[in-house]
């Protein structure tokens, strides 16, 4: 497989596919997919299995969901395995995600101090994949408007968080006292 030095994921992945000339994306393509970007990009750059079904998907394919559930299950569950973040952090809901991004901040300390790179890395994914999590649900016309508000609002706090993670609590504490913040989710 031929690849440009200029070549992005997203074109990776379309290409990796048609090389396939497969009639529907399952778990075969996914994991093929997957290990392209591994080769090319390296293992920080693997976008989780429902991410690469979700740009095929756009681009035309027909997806064997059940397979492509189970192959992101799957994926997800090795991850977390894998990495330092414990099982109870989740961002469902806006006073759930504040106790889990200070619980990850905790961690993320942890591990700065401790100059363990490699599981620093693994929780920057992790918060890249619950990231594009909420990005899903705030889209999701079969959501209720109050759950794609707080997805959004998630996302915004994970953006942050992932940005400037040394000032994240503080800018928490400001945009949950303001104006805009109370009338959206204290009405």
């Amino acid at each position: 497989m031929s690849v440009g030095k200029n070549q992005t994921k997203q074109d990776l992945m379309i290409q990796v596919w048609e090389q396939l000339d497969c009639e529907s994306v399952g778990a075969k393509e996914l994991t093929a997919i997957q290990q392209a970007l591994l080769e090319r990009f390296g293992s920080g750059a693997v976008d989780s299995p429902a991410a690469i079904a979700r740009l095929l998907a756009d681009e035309g394919a027909v997806l064997r969901h059940p397979e492509v559930l189970e192959c992101d299950a799957a994926w997800r569950e090795a991850r977390f395995a894998s990495c330092p973040i414990p099982e109870e952090v989740s961002f469902d809901n806006l006073a759930v995600a504040a106790l889990s991004l200070k619980k990850l901040d905790e961690i993320r300390q942890d591990l700065e101090a401790e100059a363990r790179e490699l599981e620093s890395a693994r929780v920057r994914q992790e918060v890249l994949a619950f990231r594009e999590d909420r990005l899903l649900v705030a889209r999701s016309a079969v959501v209720s408007e109050r759950g794609r508000l707080e997805a959004a609002e998630i996302v915004e706090w994970l953006n942050v968080w992932l940005k400037t993670p040394d000032l994240f609590a503080d800018w928490l504490d400001l945009r949950r006292r303001s104006a805009e913040f109370e009338s959206r989710f204290h009405r």
